[in-house]
């Protein structure tokens, strides 16, 4: 029996009964797709922690600058996805005490924020399951396949992702 073509994979997920009208159409809403799966995959696993994706990544780029701080704004250009709320995610995990933030004393307008040990413990508490998240996208495709998706996907963001 042969397999599915993934076109056809792909219309029966999202119920549609016509063909796409282009393969670029069918490229842009599998795309799409597959960023919504990744998405819950992963809010499953910071969900239980009590953390929406979204801060997840906000506290994942603290620990990457840690035991420097980042204003807000580096924050917000560095989230993965892009969100208007900046201060509303940064509110929240400061009253969590998963964060720290302090207006800068050279630019009253500039907010700066770090990791706090209790961010890291977290971050720490998510590392193995996230790890076993990024390995399962990969482990379906021979190395040579996975950085040419990666060059692929590069190409689509173009020069300003």
């Amino acid at each position: 029996m042969c397999p599915r073509p993934r076109s056809a994979a792909l219309q029966e997920a999202i119920q549609q009964r016509r063909p796409f009208r282009t393969p670029a159409e069918e490229a842009f809403v599998a795309i799409l797709r597959t960023a919504d799966v990744l998405r819950r995959r992963l809010a499953r696993v910071v969900e239980p922690q009590g953390l929406t994706t979204q801060q997840y990544n906000v506290l994942r780029i603290l620990r990457g600058a840690h035991p420097e701080p980042l204003p807000t704004l580096e924050i917000r250009a560095r989230l993965i996805e892009q969100a208007p709320g900046i201060t509303r995610l940064v509110d929240r995990l400061d009253r969590e005490g998963l964060l720290r933030r302090e207006r800068a004393s050279d630019d009253r307008r500039r907010v700066d924020c770090w990791i706090t040990d209790a961010g890291l413990e977290l971050l720490g508490r998510l590392d193995a399951e996230v790890d076993a998240l990024d390995e399962a996208v990969g482990a379906g495709l021979p190395p040579a396949r996975l950085r040419d998706l990666l060059d692929a996907l590069a190409a689509i963001r173009g020069p300003h992702p």
